[in-house]
């Protein structure tokens, strides 16, 4: 379970961090 958690915390930081930078960086689309 622990496993889990570390990649659900690391998941969610990636896609935080992925639209972060989207929206810092629309002319990437």
């Amino acid at each position: 379970m622990i496993v889990i958690t570390i990649v659900a915390g690391v998941l969610g930081i990636a896609s935080i961090g992925y639209v972060v930078w989207a929206l810092v960086r629309p002319e990437r689309f």
